[in-house]
Order: structure tokens, then sequence, then C-alpha cells
């Protein structure tokens, strides 16, 4: 009877174990012939089904190194011949993540990720789906960011801040195709339409607009519930880029960062009021030549102070934009 026991004991340990192991290679390692794994991440994962063909991640609101690096959205789209991703997320193990989702829905192959700008939090889960086999298409002004100190700095950087999720093996994936002017595709009777809208929020940014659903992915030209990154973004081209997007007669609009809405003019506001206090306010110092210290405190920053990543990203972008207006000022 003893002996029972400790046989009945042991198997459950074993079986147990087996699930774990099964469960976390399962998750690490989606094509069984790369020789890269990757560790889990335990983050709340909740995929939003937006329309037929289109399904939806949200990241969390926060600062790029909270929450595990799940800070930003990404989605997929699923055709009769294969799946389309837009942005790959902020790490490899996030990537494995939206794989496994996808794998839920469909075991077609991933045939596209299509980039909305070279971001960190955008581009770190790209090697997944390279590895899958996944052409990866970027917007030209991808170029620009891959070819600065930036790119290599950040990635050690992150290495750091978001160990084991990023590690030696992470590696920034260089794009199989750069868009450089209006382009449209079909896949499995969909029609997909990217509109490259230059420097605007990144080096270079565009949208995705996917037909017959009438959905469209702005990237992070629109970010909801909470503070914008500005980084060396073109302020003018991205409030030009948020004006042209407003009565854009579409069923959804799926934002870089923060929910999805079906009203693009009201999932616009904040971004676009945002940074345009952002350049009024810069352009005004510029114009009076007040030091930018003296001209940030006298600003009065309102409800967004109280926003997630204010602490975090306010003060950095109110003196990009300082700078960009010293710049580009006449």
């Amino acid at each position: 009877m003893r002996f029972n026991k400790f046989f009945l004991s042991t198997t459950v340990i074993l079986i147990v174990s087996f699930s774990f192991s099964f469960t976390a290679s399962a998750l690490s390692k989606p094509n069984p012939g790369s020789k890269i794994s990757y560790p889990p991440v335990d983050v709340e994962f909740k995929v939003v089904k937006v329309s037929k063909h289109v399904y939806f991640v949200q990241g969390k609101a926060g600062a790029a190194t909270e929450n595990k690096g799940f800070i930003s959205n990404a989605g997929f789209i699923v055709t009769s011949e294969g799946v389309v991703i837009f942005d790959a997320l902020g790490t490899p193990s996030l990537a494995v993540r939206l794989y496994e989702e996808i794998r839920k829905v469909t075991q077609l192959p991933i045939k596209y990720v299509i980039v909305s700008h070279y971001h960190a939090d955008h581009i770190y889960g790209l090697q997944v789906f390279k590895e899958l086999g996944a052409k990866i298409i970027a917007p030209q002004g991808a170029r620009v960011y891959l070819a600065s100190d930036a790119a290599d700095t950040l990635l050690a950087t992150r290495r750091e801040e978001l160990k084991p999720w990023i590690s030696k093996t992470t590696h920034i994936v260089v794009p199989d195709q750069y868009i450089k002017t209006n382009h449209q595709f079909s896949l499995g009777g969909l029609d997909f339409k990217i509109t490259p809208l230059g420097n605007a929020h990144s080096e270079g940014d565009l949208t995705l607009l996917v037909a017959p659903d009438n959905v469209l992915f702005t990237g992070d030209l629109i970010f909801e519930g909470r503070i914008p990154f500005v980084g060396q973004a073109n302020i003018i081209n991205w409030l030009k880029a948020l004006d042209d997007m407003r009565d854009v007669n579409v069923s959804a609009v799926l934002p870089g960062h923060g929910p999805l809405a079906t009203d693009p003019n009201a999932l616009i506001d904040l971004t676009y009021n945002y940074l345009l206090l952002l350049k009024d306010n810069m352009q005004k110092a510029v114009d009076d030549w007040t030091p930018f210290a003296k001209a940030y405190e006298a600003i009065d920053w309102g409800d967004y102070m109280f926003l997630p990543a204010f602490d975090e990203a306010n003060r950095r972008n109110a003196y990009n934009v300082f700078l960009f207006m010293e710049q580009n000022s006449p």
C-alpha cells in the first residue's frame, strides 16, 4: 500500500511536470526548426474580434518597460490563403503569445507582417514571424532608424530593462520590402491598402486599411489612454496626418496604443489636442526667446497630468518639440 501511494504521488508529479514543460515549450518555440527559444511571459493577453476577418490585441497603458514590455497594440487579419499581421509587439515572447492566439483561430501560414513604424515596442517581436517565413513590410523611413546608432543603443538598454524577454538572442529584423508610395495587394479575397505618411510620429509611418471589413490600423499616429511618445517626430506632419484622418469612413479604427474605436474623430482628439498644445506653446517660446525650462513650467497641462506615462514622457516630449520648432523656425 505504501508503494502504491508513492507510485501514485510520483506519477502525478511527473504528469504535472510534463504538462508544464509542454506548455512552456509550445509558448517558447513556435518554429520547431528554430535554434532560439523564448521565455514565456505572463501578462493578460486578450484578443478581440473586430470584424469578420480582423482581430486586435491591446497592450497596457504605461511606459515602454512596464508590463513586461506589453504596452503597444497589434492585430491580425485572417484570409482564406493566410494571415497578415500588423505590428509585432515589443518582445519576441509577446510575439509568441500573439502567434499562439492566431493558432487558436487558424492554422493557415503567416504570410506578411506589416510594420507601422520602426520603434522598439512594435518591432522586437518580428524575428519570431520572420523565422516562420513571413514577409516583413515597413515604411521607407525605417531605413533611417536602422542606420542610426539609436537602434543598437536602445536594444542594448532594453536587454537590461526587459530581461529575460529581451536578451542577447533578440535582434532587429530588416524589412523585406520598403513602402514609399501608396501600395495595394490582395490575399485570400481581401484587399489591403497601405498608405505611407513619411516622417510624422517616427522617421516613417504608415497606415493599413483592410477591405471589405473597412478597418483602419493607424500605428502610433494615434495614442489613446496615455501620453503619446513624441521622440524625434515631425510634429507638423503628424498633426497634418491626423487632420487627414478625420471623417474617414471606416467601421473601426485600431490605434498603436489604447482601445479601438468606431468614431475616428473621437479617437484622434486626445493625440491631436496634446500635440497641438505642445506645438503652440513651444512655438511661442521659440518666437519669444523664452528658455525651455521657463516655458515648460508656465504650461497648464490640465488632465494630461493624470494620464499614464506623463511623468516619464511629457517633459522629454516638450523638449523635443522645442528643439524641432527652433530648427524649423523661419
